[in-house]
């Protein structure tokens, strides 16, 4: 009963706010009352996303960078899962795991200053040693060509010791049994891994990357947003879904264009877990999410 009351208050009731997204939403009195007198503009809010002459960028940009977080998402995870296993320093372990888990706390805005700290054109960490080998500084904040490298080394920095966490969980419900009966058979470490640790992860894996294909039309807005900066010459590169909409309600105002995009982003997602499921589901049935 407090599960269904809670789905009912947070994740059904709220359902209702989805018709903002056909409507020219306009504040006036309570949110009901706004919603009944604004105008209904049918799929007239959906255009925006594709109207800009740089919509194709746009979710490039949102789907290669996810597709790029999807995939090292599970591979270094899982690599630096397995190597923290075989740790036979258990102390040394968990201070390895402790202080990989920390930067998923911090917030964008305290990394980007962080990160600030080494790029500033002028002051820089980076800049410093590059001027104390003769060479000439390099305004990091202008020059995209390395901010898809910087993004992607960053966004892994930061969730790498939340994933592992949740894979090394996972090896450590194995059962003991296993590596005993491998190690009588002569198994290597490295067979031990290859044979009972990598299939037996398969399963969480499997779910992981269903659940993160329904977020490949959705960006971590603190990444692409405060990381560089909000620098305009960086936008070919650091543009998304994400930041566009907010960009486009800080210049005209219209929630209900923020609406629809947020429905379309869900409605994408649901469709491609469902088709992810079903792939899966195809291949391999007692993986799938159903």
């Amino acid at each position: 009963m407090p599960g269904a009351i809670w789905f009912l208050l947070f994740a059904y009731l709220p359902l209702f706010g989805v018709l903002v997204a056909f409507k020219q939403f306009r504040l006036s009195g309570n949110f009901f009352e706004s919603l009944i007198t604004s105008k209904f503009v049918g799929f007239d809010n959906f255009k925006f996303l594709f109207s800009s002459g740089d919509a194709w960028i746009i979710v490039r940009n949102t789907v290669l960078y996810n597709a790029v977080f999807i995939i090292l998402g599970v591979v270094l995870p899982v690599i630096v899962a397995l190597l923290l296993n075989e740790l036979r320093n258990k102390g040394m372990a968990k201070i390895y795991q402790s202080s990989m888990f920390l930067p998923y706390f911090l917030s964008w805005v305290v990394v980007s200053y962080c990160v600030y700290a080494f790029l500033n054109p002028e002051k820089g960490y980076f800049n410093s040693i590059l001027q104390q080998f003769g060479h000439d500084g390099i305004s990091w904040y202008t020059e995209k060509g390395f901010w898809p490298f910087i993004i992607i080394f960053m966004s892994q920095w930061k969730g790498i010791g939340y994933n592992t966490v949740v894979y090394l969980a996972s090896i450590c419900g194995i059962n003991k049994t296993y590596y005993e009966a491998a190690v009588l058979d002569g198994a290597s470490k490295w067979q031990q891994i290859k044979y009972i640790t990598i299939p037996l992860l398969k399963p969480v894996i499997t779910i992981l990357l269903i659940m993160a294909v329904g977020g490949i039309f959705k960006a971590d807005f603190g990444l692409f947003y405060q990381l560089p900066m909000n620098s305009g010459p960086l936008y070919p590169v650091t543009n998304v879904l994400d930041t566009y909409i907010f960009r486009a309600l800080q210049t005209n105002g219209e929630i209900g264009m923020s609406s629809a995009a947020a429905l379309f982003q869900s409605t994408v997602g649901f469709v491609l877990i469902m088709i992810a499921n079903k792939i899966v589901s195809k291949v391999d049935s007692e993986n799938a999410l159903f």
